[in-house]
């Protein structure tokens, strides 16, 4: 039974051993030790907030990258609606100068046909001239002293009128 029961000289050097070691883990090895902790402490704090920062510089970069995008997808948005606008204003254009060139085509026709039919009551005009005088040297070279013959020649002629 004595071994269950330890003796007071026992518990006393066990005490001063623990405490002779106590203060020397407290003396040599607890503040190394503090040290070691508090740098790791710091390290995973330093590790957290560079982590944060990141995530925000992340989330910035993001929104940043969206920002981009929408301002892109306005712009390609706003050059497709210029290019259209451009493309229905040429069209417009090129149909408003080929009426404007079919108008002077029909306009210059017009002007043609009018001097050609100009010319041509001239060349009528011509060539009734000629023939009054072709018809006035034939009564001028008949016998004008006979009425009977004048008379006949006029209804003659008269007649070649009514035909014609």
């Amino acid at each position: 039974m004595d071994l269950i029961i330890p003796s007071s000289g026992l518990i006393f050097w066990q005490l001063i051993g623990f405490l002779g070691l106590f203060f020397i883990l407290v003396k040599f090895a607890w503040k190394p030790m503090l040290a070691a902790l508090e740098e790791r402490e710091g390290s995973i704090d330093n590790a957290l907030k560079a982590a944060e920062q990141a995530r925000n510089e992340m989330a910035n970069l993001k929104a940043e990258n969206e920002k981009l995008l929408a301002d892109a997808r306005v712009e390609r948005d706003t050059i497709l609606t210029q290019a259209q606008q451009a493309s229905k204003r040429m069209i417009e254009e090129a149909k408003e100068e080929a009426t404007k060139q079919g108008a002077q085509m029909i306009e210059n026709a017009k002007i043609v046909i009018e001097n050609e039919k100009k010319a041509a009551l001239t060349e009528v005009k011509n060539q009734v001239a000629v023939l009054t005088i072709e018809v006035t040297e034939k009564l001028l070279r008949k016998n004008l002293s006979d009425q009977a013959a004048q008379k006949e020649l006029v209804d003659e002629f008269v007649k070649d009128l009514k035909l014609n």
